[in-house]
């Protein structure tokens, strides 16, 4: 989603300000990852027959809605073989004022009143990447999600699914990187 920002221009020779519209986006980076690039072992799960790290990557945001009142963050792999995909990792009830996450944040280092909600693992942090063997690399999809409201009235038992949901309904905008991991035929 885009939103307009006010664009003022001026100058000696203006006798006037002249604003126009500009359109201003949210944006995701990492030291860890380059969107579009193949997900590091670090961030690869291990267990399954998957040997990476489990580490949840660093993330940064800007450009948010002023109107932000939380963020949430998810993983999403849309090429998993259930039928439905795969929630690797669902936080939300961030507060507005934090911008990034560190590396490892996940389950050590979250920020006051943060909630991580259940993976498709079971489990209430992040799951790494691990798709299965000879399937073609899978897309791995890091979302961050600004929301008008401070919280959703959810607890760290609702599904990727429910807050899925919650998400639609209250997301200003959104910015999202997308990388790539595969195993091959083993």
């Amino acid at each position: 989603m885009k939103k307009v920002k006010n664009v003022c221009l001026g100058g000696l020779a203006a006798a006037s300000l002249f604003c126009v519209p500009a359109w201003a986006e949210m944006q995701v980076s990492s030291h860890d990852m380059t969107d579009g690039n193949a997900l590091p072992m670090a961030h690869v799960f291990n267990n399954f027959g998957c040997k990476g790290e489990n580490i949840s990557p660093h993330l940064a945001w800007s450009g948010a809605p002023e109107e932000t009142k939380s963020y949430a963050v998810t993983v999403y792999d849309p090429d998993a073989p259930t039928g439905s995909g795969w929630w690797h990792w669902v936080a939300f009830n961030i507060p507005a004022n934090v911008t990034e996450l560190k590396t490892g944040a996940s389950a050590n280092a979250m920020p006051q009143d943060a909630i991580e909600s259940l993976s498709d693992y079971g489990f209430t942090h992040f799951g790494g990447a691990c798709p299965p063997p000879g399937d073609a690399p899978h897309r791995y999809i890091f979302k961050v999600h600004a929301l008008d409201t401070p919280s959703l009235p959810l607890d760290e038992k609702a599904t990727g699914a429910m807050v899925g949901y919650y998400l639609t309904q209250h997301r200003l905008d959104s910015a999202k990187m997308t990388l790539t991991y595969g195993r091959g035929v083993q």
